[in-house]
């Protein structure tokens, strides 16, 4: 590491002063004592955020197995009816089947819940609410949502799902309440309720050989498939663009119109169309927990990657 500016200016001044040799000398000798004490700064701190990292490794294996799949994960892998690629160290998930003459291919990336949990104004949005809702002010400086990896995980159930921020509402007691008092007493004392999962987008391209591709753009959230969008393409390749002038021509294609605006016994078809094909409940529980089970597995393997790069 070299010299700061200021060691490099006051050595020189030496240099000029002394024109016998003595000032260079005394020049290397600062230069040295210099370098040498940034060595030993930066030692300290490599070894510091090397202990960091060490500590944070530990936390997260303490909290969750990595290795361990989640039951509706494993559930739906077991069932065979989709062949997973799943490339460590890329966002993306790939899902695929044959159905008859037709190739389905479903995607999904673990960018969704990185999004959802470093989203401030979703997160400061909430956190707001409830201050207003409690007559109370938001402290200043307070950010509305963790900015580290380790809030975020507070923040998640023991099986990998983001809670919901309760309202003060819903912290009132059921029997406090009227209108649940006798849902309570059915659902039974002691039950737990399954918490909210996240929404995640899932594209589904349906492909037939020589006769185009039907995309349809999807959200899976709490165990249902909702439909967003379902475009055309004659050609199948602008379903997924690969280099720019496809993406181009997809661009000025007209692919139809939003979902919402079709006939409500056209949406309802489309529904059952997806379904027939394996896009169902159990696609729309497995895809949040899978997204929370790999992102995991790639927040571990990435603390590990950067830790050996700084203690190399």
């Amino acid at each position: 590491m070299e010299a700061s500016f200021e060691t490099y200016i006051h050595c020189r001044i030496l240099d000029v002063e002394d024109t016998k040799g003595e000032g260079r000398a005394r020049f290397v000798l600062s230069s040295l004592s210099s370098n040498n004490d940034a060595r030993l700064t930066a030692s300290l701190v490599d070894e510091e955020l090397i202990a960091k990292f060490d500590s944070e490794l530990q936390m997260e294996k303490e909290m969750r197995d990595s290795d361990e799949l989640p039951t509706s994960v494993k559930d739906f892998l077991d069932s065979g009816s989709f062949e997973l690629q799943d490339t460590p160290g890329q966002e993306e998930v790939v899902l695929t089947r044959h159905f008859g003459d037709e190739t389905i291919r479903i995607t999904f990336s673990i960018a969704d819940l990185n999004t959802l949990d470093q989203d401030p104004d979703r997160l400061e949005g909430e956190d707001r609410a409830l201050y207003d809702e409690d007559d109370g002010e938001m402290p200043e400086g307070q950010s509305g949502g963790g900015n580290t990896k380790g809030s975020i995980n507070q923040g998640r159930t023991k099986g990998g799902n983001i809670n919901v921020q309760q309202t003060s509402e819903d912290s009132v007691a059921p029997a406090d309440r009227p209108e649940l008092a006798d849902d309570e007493s059915a659902t039974g004392e002691g039950e737990e309720e399954q918490e909210p999962s996240f929404p995640a987008r899932v594209n589904v391209t349906v492909e037939k050989a020589g006769k185009g591709a039907m995309q349809i753009e999807t959200i899976a959230q709490d165990g249902m498939i909702v439909i967003e969008n379902v475009y055309y393409f004659p050609n199948a390749e602008m379903a997924d663009a690969k280099n720019a002038e496809t993406d181009w021509q997809k661009r000025g294609m007209y692919t139809g119109p939003p979902f919402g605006n079709l006939d409500e016994d056209l949406q309802l078809l489309l529904e059952r169309y997806l379904d027939e094909r394996g896009i169902n409940t159990a696609l729309a529980l497995f895809v949040p927990d899978y997204i929370d089970f790999k992102e995991q597995r790639e927040y571990l393997t990435w603390l590990s990657n950067v830790k050996s790069f700084v203690a190399a």
